[in-house]
């Protein structure tokens, strides 16, 4: 610890040792935190792979370049992401996107997420709520702003903890199913 710490604590006498602590902590996470949590606004090119486990598409594109989102790769992504019941398309929030490439650049991952559930209509949402409880009646799915994922190669308590570290929206943790529920709604975990 320097010497300008022990200073301020001789000039600020109402600073508790357990209040400096926990500051000194926090400093110290941030300066060793991966750099995935910094903002991705310096990179040049945003990348995502996707696999669709329900249609057996697969869909590798560049989503962002040159400062601003593609409309062709979007449009792809959309489709892939389709209600695979009913066929509908939504457009997916790019936040989402982001939020995804970001969990990705945490864990390293080298191949293509796994989609168990992207966009879900509300026909099909209300239909799988009368079959299991947990599917909320107001699922952000519905809002393309939700994605279920796995991610090969990556174990999925790693996945979920990526994505919690982000605090970029909900994470809901699926061990037995085998997938995490993220998306870029208020910032909660399940």
């Amino acid at each position: 610890m320097g010497y300008k710490a022990f200073s301020f604590i001789a000039r600020n006498p109402t600073l508790s040792r357990r209040r400096f602590l926990t500051t000194c902590a926090g400093a110290s996470l941030s300066l060793v935190a991966p750099p995935v949590l910094a903002n991705i606004s310096s990179v040049s090119e945003r990348r995502l792979a996707f696999h669709n486990t329900h249609t057996g598409e697969s869909l590798r594109c560049t989503y962002w370049a040159d400062g601003q989102y593609l409309a062709d790769a979007l449009t792809e992504i959309n489709h892939l992401l389709r209600d695979h019941r009913s066929g509908e398309v939504h457009p997916i929030a790019p936040a989402l996107l982001d939020l995804v490439y970001r969990v990705n650049h945490a864990v390293g991952g080298r191949k293509p997420f796994e989609i168990v559930s992207g966009y879900r209509s509300p026909d099909t949402n209300a239909r799988l709520r009368r079959k299991n409880a947990g599917v909320a009646k107001h699922s952000l799915h519905m809002s393309g702003k939700a994605m279920d994922i796995q991610l090969p190669g990556c174990e999925l308590k790693e996945l979920r903890r990526a994505a919690l570290a982000l605090r970029a929206g909900g994470v809901g943790y699926y061990p037995t199913s085998g997938f995490i529920h993220v998306d870029v709604g208020r910032v909660r975990r399940w």
